[in-house]
């Protein structure tokens, strides 16, 4: 496993990290497009795409950068230090890495929909991932999805449903008859979640996904989450650094009284601790076996809420200004919040990591000790 990224993985970097800071910005962008429900504009989805981010998991062959997870992490970490808004996540990671594990799918529609993300002209979702499922009755869905992502921005609808004893995918007009998108008020408003009814919509079946395959897919998302939050941390960490540098109080800056700098510490430590996560589930995604690229990744999400402190603690340091809303400081906590909520309670990512630990143990050969 590679810790430090290549010159073009650099270079990828650098690029995203410029373009949300000159293009893209906190005040300029994503502040205006808080109560907006597509979370992002036109021009703006445009030169994302343009930049090669929205179809860095899609093949050459469909006009994609053909990269993997890692490149995919780096993108996330840069676009969660910006708190973007838009529907990246559900757009160039959960549908390519879906489509890739359809089963018995219609293959020519599925290839002009990864070329659509690739160039920008589609913006869709897939969901649900977790919990209860809409029924297909034939090419007619029945149900109700609650908190998928970025519905109102999509062009297309990717549903999850079940069909007889298999999981289906279908595509879902979201102007259609008989589809009912309403926004999902959360704790955080850079990510736009929708409740999604459907009564008797018509949709296309493209193919099938086995539960080993759908759990992939959540591991994957899991993972570029955990990026995009290991952004976050890391800027509203950076933030609060700076300003302990310069703001001063009975002479002196605040960074130089130890109970600020052990604060600094502490959010040093968990976002070094989060990296070294992020880094090895989004190789293991990469070129490790599903099993561990599964663990992985719910060790990332059990760490959320540990992760979450950061932007607690950035508020402290920041003081009386990081509580009003007009700081940054806020979003940066609320999003790492959205991410501590992400399919379910961290409870059961500890739970599950504690519970494979023992096994691992257990089963483990236990070796003479030599002197």
């Amino acid at each position: 496993m590679n810790l430090e990224l290549s010159a073009e993985q650099t270079q990828l970097r650098d690029t995203v990290r410029h373009w949300c800071a000159e293009r893209a910005g906190i005040a300029e962008h994503v502040r205006p497009l808080l109560d907006d429900p597509s979370g992002t504009t036109a021009a703006v989805w445009q030169e994302l795409a343009g930049l090669g981010a929205t179809g860095v998991l899609v093949a050459e062959e469909h006009g994609g950068a053909g990269l993997g997870m890692v490149e995919a992490g780096v993108v996330a970490e840069e676009l969660g230090a910006g708190l973007h808004p838009g529907p990246w996540l559900s757009t160039a990671v959960t549908a390519p890495r879906t489509l890739a594990r359809l089963g018995a799918a219609d293959r020519a529609y599925v290839d002009k929909l990864l070329a659509g993300i690739a160039d920008g002209t589609t913006i869709t979702t897939v969901g649900p991932l977790r919990g209860d499922r809409p029924r297909a009755d034939g090419a007619t869905l029945h149900g109700t999805i609650t908190a998928l992502p970025d519905a109102a921005a999509s062009d297309v609808l990717l549903v999850l449903a079940h069909t007889n004893d298999e999981i289906g995918l279908f595509t879902v007009d979201p102007t259609a008859a008989g589809v009912t998108v309403s926004p999902r008020p959360h704790i955080d408003p850079t990510h736009k979640l929708f409740d999604v009814e459907l009564d008797g919509v018509a949709a296309q079946r493209l193919g099938t996904l086995s539960a080993a395959d759908l759990e992939a897919v959540v591991a994957d998302v899991l993972i570029v989450s955990g990026a995009d939050a290991l952004g976050a941390a890391r800027a509203v960490l950076d933030s609060a650094v700076e300003y302990a540098k310069v703001r001063r109080q009975f002479g002196a800056p605040i960074g130089s009284f130890q109970s600020v700098a052990h604060l600094c510490v502490d959010m040093y430590e968990t976002v070094e601790l989060a990296r070294g996560g992020v880094i090895h589930a989004l190789w293991a995604a990469d070129g490790g076996a599903p099993a561990d690229a599964r663990l992985a990744a719910q060790r990332i999400r059990a760490f959320a809420g540990r992760l979450a402190t950061v932007g607690d603690t950035a508020i402290q340091v920041f003081g009386g200004i990081g509580f009003t809303w007009e700081h940054d400081a806020h979003l940066y906590l609320e999003r790492l919040l959205g991410f501590s909520a992400l399919f379910g309670a961290t409870d059961h990512y500890l739970e599950a990591v504690g519970r494979q630990l023992a096994e691992r143990t257990l089963n483990e050969e236990v070796k003479p000790r030599t002197w």
